[in-house]
């Protein structure tokens, strides 16, 4: 009687572990899942970003099927994948960098929407605080410490008059604006910018400009970085230095300066946000990501630009730095 029992206890038990284990959804369900990814315009800072998204969800056994689309700096393009990624009923849809990431939150209102690399989710009005996601929306900002940089490449350079270039109609340009003007406030340095719409554009920004600063200092700015080397040329034939707010973008060379969170490790962060809507956790309740930690950033010195510039770098800043680009190559400590 006693065997009988325990077998039939042993039974119900191994029946309700299968039958919770059948029921419990996870990202690495059978069904695979549809990602929506868009970003406003293609460079490698958030192409990086893509492919951390990517990475993770597949190494986390996620069966994903992954739209990847590009707006390629258009606001109504943005918009058009926005009422693709809503009418094709994606499971998440990701948009990289502020404009993007509006459309989709505009758009889209019963599927979760995840930003990446957005500077001021709260100016943009994506969140109304940064403790926790807004209804189906949450994400990650690429904030980066402007007074410090500005700071940083005054005394390395000793410029006095700073240049800055920036897209007038995004939000997170606008935003970094302010944050520019405060950080040559506290350095005292003058302020020279020129606003720019679009990518065409970029090159004669830097030709308009060139005689009026020392240098010039680039935040993550998505339109201007899509023709970087442009800007590079210019200031490197005018043997002006340039601080840039994105290492990814000045690995090639051409930056006498860039310090910045690492791209690919952002999109990994993001991709992380995703996989725990992934396995049921509401947007509403994720917070605000931010790329706080030493080992998510990187300091890279150009020692070849700053040679074509006349200006030596103290070798206490060289041992600092994690990436040196010397004699035509980078090389990684």
């Amino acid at each position: 009687m006693k065997i009988t029992k325990l077998l039939a206890v042993s039974a119900s038990v191994f029946t309700l572990i299968a039958f919770t284990g059948c029921n419990k959804k996870t990202a690495s369900s059978e069904k695979n899942v549809k990602i929506g990814i868009a970003k406003i315009v293609q460079h490698v800072a958030l192409d990086s970003v893509e492919q951390g998204i990517i990475d993770v969800l597949n190494e986390n056994g996620v069966k994903a099927d992954f739209d990847l689309q590009n707006a390629n700096g258009d606001s109504n393009t943005a918009a058009q994948i926005a009422m693709k990624y809503r009418d094709e009923r994606v499971d998440v849809a990701v948009g990289i960098a502020t404009p993007v990431a509006l459309a989709l939150a505009n758009t889209i209102d019963d599927i979760p929407v995840v930003f990446g690399t957005v500077t001021d989710p709260l100016g943009a009005g994506l969140v109304t605080t940064l403790d926790h996601g807004e209804g189906n929306v949450t994400g990650m900002s690429d904030a980066i410490p402007t007074e410090q940089h500005i700071a940083l490449f005054k005394e390395l350079t000793g410029i006095k008059t700073l240049g800055y270039i920036y897209t007038s109609n995004e939000a997170n340009s606008v935003s970094s604006l302010e944050l520019v003007k405060k950080g040559c406030e506290l350095a005292g340095l003058n302020l020279v910018t020129q606003a720019i719409t679009n990518s065409s554009e970029v090159k004669q920004a830097a030709e308009t400009i060139i005689n009026r600063v020392d240098g010039l200092y680039l935040t993550t700015d998505n339109t201007v970085f899509s023709a970087l080397s442009a800007v590079k040329q210019v200031f490197g034939d005018a043997k002006k230095p340039v601080f840039s707010g994105d290492v990814t973008g000045a690995q090639d060379g051409g930056c006498v300066i860039a310090s910045g969170f690492n791209y690919y490790k952002a999109g990994r962060a993001t991709g992380e946000m995703v996989l725990k809507i992934l396995n049921g956790e509401k947007p509403e309740n994720i917070p605000v990501r931010f790329m706080t930690e030493p080992s998510d950033s990187d300091l890279l010195f150009d020692l070849d630009a700053a040679k074509n510039c006349g200006i030596e770098i103290p070798q206490q800043y060289i041992d600092k730095a994690n990436l040196i680009f010397e004699n035509g190559k980078l090389t990684k400590k």
